[in-house]
């Protein structure tokens, strides 16, 4: 089961910025992950705070995607994924973080991360991806953080 050792609630800080260049403005944020389906999914909901628009939720929801260990996210999100969900695409990244990327249109992406690999601290972390076409001295093609979110159980 991914992150199972994690299930609860979770509470600390989520920093947000738009651009790459912006100051991560940081905020509370909380996490809750739970298993469904038998064990077969992973939920994970959050919340957190938009400097300007206020509070947030979302929910990532993780599953199997066939018999050769990969795996599949679905996210969405009251700020960044309305109203429709994205379907993320990835699986392990290392021992206990996992990894989901997915295209939004025009080569432009967004990657998420779980990171599990401290018992104490679960690490969120959804970058925005910028293809090369669009790519500026102020804004370099790939990934760049939008959220970073550290949380302590509650």
């Amino acid at each position: 089961m991914i992150l199972s050792d994690f299930a609860g609630s979770w509470t600390g800080t989520n920093g947000f910025r738009l651009m790459p260049g912006d100051p991560l403005a940081e905020a509370p944020a909380t996490v809750i992950v739970t298993t469904a389906a038998g064990g077969h999914l992973t939920l994970v909901a959050y919340t957190w705070v938009h400097p300007a628009d206020g509070p947030q939720d979302g929910l990532i929801v993780v599953a199997s995607a066939g018999e050769d260990g990969s795996l599949v996210a679905v996210w969405g999100d009251s700020w960044h994924q309305k109203p429709v969900t994205m379907s993320l695409p990835g699986g392990p990244a290392g021992d206990a973080t996992f990894e989901f990327t997915g295209d939004y249109g025009g080569g432009w992406g967004w990657r998420i991360r779980l990171d599990g690999t401290d018992a104490d601290n679960l690490r969120v972390g959804m970058d925005n991806i910028i293809p090369a076409e669009y790519a500026t001295a102020e804004k370099a093609a790939g990934p760049y953080p939008v959220m970073v979110m550290v949380v302590r159980r509650a």
